[in-house]
C-alpha cells in the first residue's frame, strides 16, 4: 500500500481509502513527535484529496478548515483566521497564487503551497509571492506534516526571540516580530524575519544554505537550497536600495550569502 497523495483523486481512488490513510499517519505522529493543535486552511479543489488531506491534518490533532475555491478562501481567512495555511495552486475562482497575494496583503500567515508542477517557474512565482514552503504532487503525507511542523515552529516566538538584533540601519525584533530600515519599519513574513535576524545575527559571517535552511526553516534532508534563493531575493527586495546591486546582503558564489 501506498502513502502517496496524488493530483486527481480519480486517478488514485485506490490510494485515498480513509481507513488506509489515517492508520498510515497514525504511524508519523505517535512516539516523540507531538500533536498538532493548530488551525489549518486546507484549500484544495478536488473533493477526494481534500477529504484524503483533511483526515491526515485531522489525525495529528490539527482543526481543519475546507475549501475548494479560491474565493471562498480569501472570505473564510477573513472570517476566521487560521494558523498555516495549505494552498493548491490550480483552484476555481481565484488561483493559489492570486490567494497567496491576497492573504499576503492581510497577514504574515504561513502558506506551504501544493503544485501539481515541479516546474521552477510555478516554484519560483509562489515564493516570490510570499508563501514559505512548497510541496510536489504526488506526496507522501509525512513529508506534509513535516513541512507544516517546521513552518509553524519557525512562526512561533521561542525562547531565543526575545533580544533584538541590529546591525547598520537594520534592526530585527524577533519577539515583538517586527523589523525596521533606517527608522521605517519593514513589511516582512515570518520567514523572511526570522531569515534576516539570522543573517543580522552574524554580521560579516557567510552562511550556507544548508545552514540557514537548518536555522530558518529547520530542515535538514527535506529542504531546497531554492527555498532560500527566493527568499533572500524577496529580503533584498525590501532592504536594498537598489536590490539588483546588493550592498547589505551578498552573495558568496558558490557557498552562501553574507550581511554587510
Amino acid at each position: 500500500m501506498t502513502e502517496r497523495l496524488h493530483q486527481r483523486s480519480a486517478a488514485v481512488t485506490p490510494c485515498l481509502d480513509p481507513v488506509l490513510v489515517l492508520l498510515r499517519v497514525g504511524s508519523t505522529t505517535d512516539g516523540a513527535t507531538p500533536p498538532v493543535n493548530e488551525r489549518v486552511l486546507l484549500v484544495e479543489d478536488d473533493a477526494g484529496l481534500r477529504d484524503a488531506l483533511a483526515l491526515v491534518l485531522r489525525a495529528t490533532g490539527m482543526q481543519v478548515e475546507e475549501v475548494g475555491d479560491g474565493r471562498d478562501a480569501v472570505e473564510r481567512f477573513d472570517e476566521r483566521g487560521a494558523d498555516v495555511v495549505v494552498l493548491d495552486v490550480m483552484l476555481p475562482g481565484l488561483d493559489g497564487f492570486e490567494v497567496c497575494r491576497e492573504l499576503r496583503r492581510r497577514s504574515r500567515v504561513p502558506i506551504v503551497m501544493v503544485t501539481a508542477r515541479d516546474a521552477a517557474s510555478d516554484i519560483v512565482r509562489g515564493l516570490e509571492l510570499g508563501a514559505d514552503d512548497y510541496v510536489v504532487k504526488p506526496f507522501e503525507s509525512a513529508v506534509l506534516l513535516a513541512r507544516l511542523r517546521a513552518v509553524l515552529r519557525r512562526s512561533a516566538p521561542g525562547d531565543d526571540d526575545e533580544t533584538a538584533v541590529e546591525a547598520g540601519s537594520i534592526k530585527v525584533d524577533t519577539g515583538a516580530w517586527r523589523a525596521w530600515r533606517d527608522g521605517d519599519e519593514l513589511e516582512l513574513t515570518a520567514t523572511e524575519l526570522r531569515l534576516l535576524a539570522e543573517l543580522v545575527r552574524h554580521t560579516g559571517q557567510v552562511l550556507t544554505r544548508e545552514v540557514l535552511l537548518e536555522r530558518v526553516w529547520g530542515y535538514d534532508y527535506l529542504g531546497d537550497s531554492r527555498l532560500v534563493d527566493m527568499a533572500i531575493k524577496r529580503l533584498r527586495d525590501k532592504v536594498e536600495d537598489e536590490p539588483s546591486h546588493p550592498v547589505r546582503i551578498t552573495t558568496v558564489r558558490g557557498v552562501g550569502y553574507r550581511f554587510e
